[in-house]
Parts: structure tokens; sequence; C-alpha cells
């Protein structure tokens, strides 16, 4: 197995960063390039408007189906750097179930990325969950600490903890 120049740490087969210390392995930078954070703030925008006007309309016909009724249940959804409203669960399965089975949400689509493997192997439902439970229910603190710990792989502190990094996809 290869290690890391930087740290000395054992390389994965076929990883283009070290799992410890995050420097790129020579031999795979050309085959992945990241994606930029403001490519991933668009993705994640596009995810919002649309989840946002899917609940919108779900919302609206449920109050015209069902004149009692008075939307998500009413408990805090939002503390400080934490979200755990039925808002958040949706998005959470959204980004699961997109990430896991396609490597990518709408959002990722249109902004041609998509999340991979460190080695840049397609990702599963599992890595998917464990990368999505940071951007759905502790997004702010989430960003901060990536942005904070690994500023070169541009990963969130979830990506780090799923092993997933976001990627352009090749033309």
């Amino acid at each position: 197995m290869p290690y890391c120049k930087n740290c000395g740490n054992e390389l994965p087969k076929g990883a283009s960063y070290c799992p410890k210390c995050g420097t790129a392995v020579a031999e795979a930078m050309p085959t992945l390039k990241l994606a930029l954070w403001g490519e991933r703030f668009i993705a994640w925008l596009i995810d919002a408007v649309i989840i946002g006007v899917i609940l919108g309309i779900i919302w609206l016909f449920s109050s015209i189906v069902w004149p009692s009724f008075t939307g998500w249940p009413s408990f805090p959804t939002w503390i400080p750097f934490f979200s755990l409203g039925v808002d958040s669960i949706i998005f959470f399965v959204y980004w699961m179930f997109m990430e896991g089975t396609y490597g990518q949400s709408f959002g990722k689509m249109i902004m041609r990325i998509r999340v991979v493997q460190l080695d840049g192997s397609g990702i599963d439902i599992p890595h998917a969950a464990l990368e999505s439970v940071g951007k759905a229910f502790l997004l702010p603190i989430d960003f901060i600490i990536g942005l904070i710990l690994y500023p070169k792989k541009r990963q969130r502190i979830f990506n780090y903890i799923s092993e997933t990094l976001v990627v352009k996809i090749q033309q």
C-alpha cells in the first residue's frame, strides 16, 4: 500500500487524498476536480427551492382539503446551529436517497457536481445518510468547522466523517 508523503499514513487503495491529513495523492490529482464552495451553495439553494415549493404545494393542498390543517407540528424547529423540524427530516431523506442512489441531488445535477468517496467511486446509502446529517440538521456548524479544518479538500465536517468529497463531473 502507498503511504502519504506528508504524514506517513497508509493510504487506502485508489485514494485521492490522505484520510488523516488531507494531502492530495499526486497520481490521483488529474482525475478529481473538487467543486467550489459557491457551486455547492448554489446546488443546495436549488434543492431548497425545489423541496420548498413541493412542501408549499402539499401544505396548500392539505389546508384546502382539510381546513382545520394548521401546518407542520408546532415545536421549535430551529435552535442555534441545530434544526429538528419536519422539513429537516424531509431534506435528510431527499439527500440521502438522491445522493446514495445517484450520487447527486437535483441541485448537484444542474451544477454538474457529485458526491464521491475519497477514491472517486460512487457513494452508497449509508455514506449518503452520514453525509446528509450535517447538511440537513447541522449545516451552519457543519460548514464552519469543515471550512476551518479541511480547506484543501473543501469538506464539511460530515463529508470528512463519511469520507466523501464533492467533485465536478468530468466532461
